[in-house]
């Protein structure tokens, strides 16, 4: 099928779309206004996992809020400024932490994530970056038991549904990871689990791929998008129109500004994240490491050790609070007391995040030729290579590999 499709957007999902629909024999126009993989992409945990199926908003959270708002290293803060504008979106984040809407989240993200290694194997192949993709497993590790026997709910959730989940004992934690603190004697171990080295390298070499195979990169803005009757989409950009077959909406924490403009009020919302990259830092790290209880990814990454994680709640505009930053490397020097923390970088980024924890996927209800693809939340890099094979296969018209209808637009 010769279609022309606009992919906006860059980021990981937005690479993958495009590879996707490029081999699906489809003409690609990619719109970003940064470099491929320059936002979000650039600065997440880099976790690769296939059953990272539970949602943010788990049941019990409610009662854990108040303390963590008081903790100078909680993982989720709210900015006052921003409460009034964030109180629709927290609303409805909160009545999702209940058991049923943890399964109905689960259930649904689960044949979306599952073959997450399949659906990236042709398009790191392609690109050559293969040894960007690591699959040595995911260590969680607590230093409460009563947190390690509180996670037994969702452990077990995610093992009725298909994850391996290995129980280890204190001396296996000490073999396997012996930089870890001696406090940290409980944990579970996910083999399925991997994470990439670099995942601005993973998704700039996919996007520079898809220009090289024939498709087109337009470093602009996409401010606007518009469904003609008569077929066919036109994105309006910062310096032109660019008309389509069809255009995907990959432009994570900003689009649903482009979904409002054919008429799709879809309640997105930022959870910003912040990272710190310890370069040098000496420590015989092998595999991601989760401490659960502070929600902290410890990634040995190309440019260093990469610890990430938190939410806050600000929105788009409000300039990073660094002292986020600065929390998760006081953490990180109590997860590894040797690392060498001479050299640190720090990065704040936005996470495009609905208040199910699910993403939309699918065709907008109201403008044929419209296809959504955002709200990965805190798994872009786990959702995105089957979200791209899944909007191809739409694109196409054909009938997508899992069940799209908890993915949908009009759903909330």
């Amino acid at each position: 099928m010769n279609r022309n499709v606009i992919v906006v957007g860059a980021g990981i999902v937005g690479a993958c779309c495009a590879g996707w629909l490029q081999r699906k024999g489809m003409s690609v126009t990619l719109v970003e206004q940064d470099a491929p993989g320059e936002a979000t992409s650039f600065g997440n945990a880099g976790s690769l996992s296939p059953t990272a199926v539970l949602p943010v908003a788990m049941p019990g959270m409610l009662w854990q809020i108040p303390n963590w708002m008081l903790d100078p290293l909680g993982p989720l803060v709210v900015r006052w400024s921003y409460l009034p504008k964030a109180l629709p979106w927290l609303w409805r984040f909160m009545k999702c932490a209940n058991v049923e809407q943890m399964w109905r989240t689960a259930t649904a993200l689960q044949p979306l994530l599952a073959p997450i290694f399949e659906c990236y194997e042709p398009l790191v192949k392609n690109a050559k970056v293969e040894s960007l993709i690591r699959r040595e497993g995911c260590l969680y590790v607590y230093d409460s038991e009563d947190e390690f026997r509180a996670s037994r709910q969702g452990e077990n959730m995610r093992r009725k549904l298909g994850a391996v989940l290995e129980d280890l004992a204190e001396s296996d934690i000490r073999r396997m990871e012996p930089a870890l603190a001696p406090s940290f004697k409980w944990a579970s171990y996910a083999p399925q689990n991997g994470f990439t080295i670099d995942p601005r390298r993973l998704t700039r070499a996919i996007a520079d791929q898809v220009v090289a195979d024939g498709g087109r990169m337009v470093r602009t803005q996409a401010r606007a998008i518009e469904s003609r009757r008569g077929g066919g989409v036109v994105v309006r950009t910062s310096g032109e129109e660019l008309a389509a077959d069809a255009v995907v909406v990959a432009a994570g924490a900003w689009s649903h500004r482009l979904a409002a403009s054919v008429g799709d009020r879809i309640p997105l919302e930022t959870q910003r994240g912040y990272h710190v990259t310890v370069a040098n830092h000496g420590l015989p790290v092998q595999r991601m490491v989760n401490w659960v209880r502070r929600r902290v990814y410890a990634t040995p990454m190309e440019m260093g050790m990469r610890f990430a994680g938190t939410v806050e709640i600000a929105g788009l505009d409000a300039e990073p609070n660094w002292a986020r930053a600065d929390a998760l490397l006081q953490l990180a020097k109590r997860m590894y007391p040797d690392i060498n923390a001479s050299a640190v970088t720090r990065w704040m980024g936005h996470r495009p995040c609905l208040p199910d924890s699910i993403p939309v996927i699918g065709p907008s209800p109201r403008a044929a030729g419209v296809f959504y693809a955002f709200g990965n939340g805190h798994v872009g890099m786990c959702g995105a290579p089957g979200t791209g094979r899944t909007i191809a296969e739409l694109v196409a018209g054909e009938t997508p590999q899992i069940d799209i209808r908890p993915f949908r637009a009009d759903r909330f």
